[in-house]
């Protein structure tokens, strides 16, 4: 293998991994932090080792097609002309819509946007989502309800060091972005999460409701916040609606009602109504924990409507916020990849919409796709050819046996991705592309800010650009060349001129000014224009200028415990490893700290399935058993069990997750499910 080499001696740049995109500098392949508002100088573990991918054994380096059951090295004109001529032969036979496009929320806004008009353009066909539809999309929903738009901080992070009272509902950014944590160092801290987590340890209060219902427990210091006088009525009134209808939902869930279905103490709800409402600064953050629910945007409605209670959204030095979790979970959902999104995030259905981003693509607009189906519908309808893009859904996605199926069944499957991560082990064309270090593009951190990554150092020999990629295959489905650019910066200027006039406008935003260090923060509509790192101070993004209560109610999860299957399954991360884990379970220092599947179990349950710590268990639920070593853990609730989603084979919790879907963001249920313990 051609190992990457440097292109220059330091570049300034952003971490490949979460949404906080903590700023690093580049010099070959050393890595060290550098000051940016993110993470002020702070790296976490898996930011340290980034850099040990650019050479990493496993990485992919020639293009690989698969001939008689086995995968081997082919040229690219090889790879590409076999891809879509095997398009060509699909869709002729089955219709457009019978190939799918699968992206990912790592995706730079130049990929995910380029993707989204290859499926509408190239391919033709409605079929195209991606892995944000797991992370955000429920909080995303439930942000566009009240708000009127959704960007999931709409403040900078940095406005955080000025709390005195910070509510965190579902997160762990202590292992999940550990330089987040720094900006909460100052606050009263309360934590909700039915986990015992390294952030609740951080906490002034800790509330551990049963799994899935964080809606009631919502509800209850709703009640609190109004029984006991803190509801912030002129706020109410002034800049929202809708919340009569509200109350008379929380009215009858006074907190000892919330106590016995959740099992939070009615005095802690209040507690948490009177801490936020005493403080000058308060904020209300969501996070994949309250999210990823058959009732998921129901339940960060919820939350959302306990912030415009105590009159937090868009009120100088308070707020509510949720945190985006892939690198770029925000950019990635504005600009095309969703199944009904356009870029700017307008709506595919919208007729203005289709004729503004139809005029700049320069095509019909009544020739793009009306909109599609969402990630796992998608992955369930057995798609005949699937496209994949930066995910690995054989581990990430719930269900994952059904999935994997479904992969098989393909008559073509295609994966781009950088290494050979379980997904590309079951393609029948392997597409090696460029990592993070080693070309250009634009993210949009957690926060809404836009960034620009620079390369650092060139891609090995035999290794293509994504958009190299998409510019390949849509010449040779008949595209005009130029339709489809390489260079990532005239990507961005299309997209650019796509955005103009969206909520998510870009219009303004340039290279050069991102080159110069500007904190552009969107909607940046003209070139003159300084962002928007606020939103919301004047007016919500609704025509009336108001945000909206939603009038939501407690239901439960979508598969309660039973006899056969007592407990409940809940996922998540650990420090050292990242989404799937394609990448990081190739970083020595990571593998070796956490090297394979565990599930956290409370000692007594541990006990009465006859295992102790150390041991090996199977979780059981109605869709598979995952193979895991037990850790027994004291602060666990006793009916709930904690397994990480990185791990392969067996070891795959999604193995067990259940793929129920809440009705408006199409989320699945992964942070709940029954399951049984046995010893393996």
């Amino acid at each position: 293998m051609t190992i990457a080499a440097p292109v220059t001696g330091t570049i300034d740049t952003h971490c490949p991994y979460c949404a906080l995109q903590c700023g690093m500098r580049l010099t070959g392949k050393t890595v060290e932090p550098r000051e940016f508002p993110t993470n002020r100088g702070g790296l976490c573990q898996k930011g340290w080792t980034s850099a040990a991918l650019l050479d990493s054994p496993g990485r992919l380096t020639e293009p690989l097609v698969r001939v008689d059951g086995e995968l081997r090295p082919a040229t690219w004109d090889r790879a590409l002309d076999l891809v879509a001529n095997r398009v060509i032969e699909i869709q002729a036979t089955h219709g457009r819509d019978a190939v799918a496009v699968f992206g990912g929320g790592g995706l730079t806004n130049e990929k995910s946007y380029l993707l989204g008009k290859f499926a509408r353009v190239a391919l033709g066909t409605s079929r195209i989502d991606y892995n944000g539809r797991f992370c955000m999309s429920s909080a995303a929903a439930a942000g566009t309800r009240a708000f009127g738009m959704d960007r999931g901080l709409p403040f900078p992070v940095s406005d955080l060091r000025g709390a005195d009272a910070v509510l965190l509902v579902g997160g762990n950014p202590a292992e999940t972005m550990p330089p987040f944590v720094q900006h909460l160092r100052d606050a009263e801290l309360i934590v909700v999460d039915p986990r015992r987590s390294a952030t609740a340890e951080l906490a002034a209060l800790h509330l551990q409701p049963a799994p899935g219902t964080d809606l009631a427990l919502a509800l209850g210091i709703l009640h609190a916040v109004v029984a006991d006088g803190h509801l912030r009525h002129d706020y109410v009134a002034e800049r929202t609606t809708g919340f009569d209808e509200v109350w008379r939902i929380a009215a009858t869930w006074w907190p000892e009602r919330v106590e016995r279905v959740t099992g939070v103490a009615a005095a802690d709800q209040r507690s948490v109504a009177a801490l936020l409402a005493g403080a000058t600064n308060a904020y209300v953050l969501t996070a994949r924990g309250t999210e990823q629910h058959a009732r998921g945007a129901d339940m960060v409605g919820a939350w959302i409507n306990l912030a415009l209670a105590l009159g937090l959204p868009g009120r100088p030095g308070s707020g509510f916020g949720c945190l985006t979790g892939q690198g770029n979970g925000q950019g990635g959902r504005e600009h095309g990849q969703k199944a009904d999104q356009l870029p700017g995030y307008r709506r595919l259905d919208d007729p203005a919409a289709r004729a503004h981003v139809a005029a700049v693509w320069g095509v019909d607009p009544d020739s793009l796709p009306r909109p599609g189906v969402s990630a796992y519908e998608l992955l369930d309808e057995n798609p005949r050819g699937l496209l994949v893009f930066g995910s690995n859904i054989a581990v990430s996605a719930p269900h994952a046996n059904r999935v994997a199926r479904a992969l098989s069944d393909a008559d073509l499957l295609v994966v781009a991705d950088v290494v050979m991560s379980e997904t590309a082990a079951m393609a029948d064309v392997v597409l090696p592309v460029a990592q993070w270090a080693e070309e250009d593009g634009t993210l949009t951190n957690l926060e809404g800010r836009l960034l620009l990554r620079r390369a650092a150092v060139r891609p090995p020999a035999g290794v293509r650009t994504d958009l190299e990629v998409l510019h390949g295959l849509a010449a040779r489905l008949g595209q005009p060349a130029e339709r489809f650019p390489v260079d990532a910066e005239e990507v961005f200027d299309e997209l650019r001129r796509a955005s103009a006039g969206g909520l998510a406008d870009y219009s303004g935003v340039t290279y050069a000014r991102l080159r110069d260090g500007e904190a552009l923060h969107w909607p940046v509509p003209s070139t003159d224009h300084p962002g928007t790192p606020r939103a919301f101070l004047d007016r919500f993004a609704h025509p009336d200028g108001k945000a909206r209560f939603a009038p939501v109610d407690h239901s439960g999860p979508d598969e309660p415990p039973d006899e056969e299957f007592p407990l409940q399954a809940t996922t998540g991360r650990v420090l050292q490893h990242y989404q799937s884990g394609a990448q990081t379970r190739l970083v020595p220092e990571l593998v070796a700290a956490v090297p394979e599947a565990y599930v956290e179990v409370h000692p007594d349950t541990a006990a009465r399935a006859g295992l102790g710590h150390g041991d090996l268990a199977h979780v059981v639920s109605r869709r598979g058993t995952v193979r895991a070593r037990v850790r027994c853990v004291p602060t666990i609730r006793v009916d709930l069990v904690f397994l990480p989603f990185h791990f392969p084979g067996d070891g795959r919790a999604n193995l067990l997750t259940n793929p129920a879907l809440d009705p408006t963001s199409r989320m699945p249920e992964f942070k709940v499910c029954a399951v049984r313990l046995e010893a393996a």
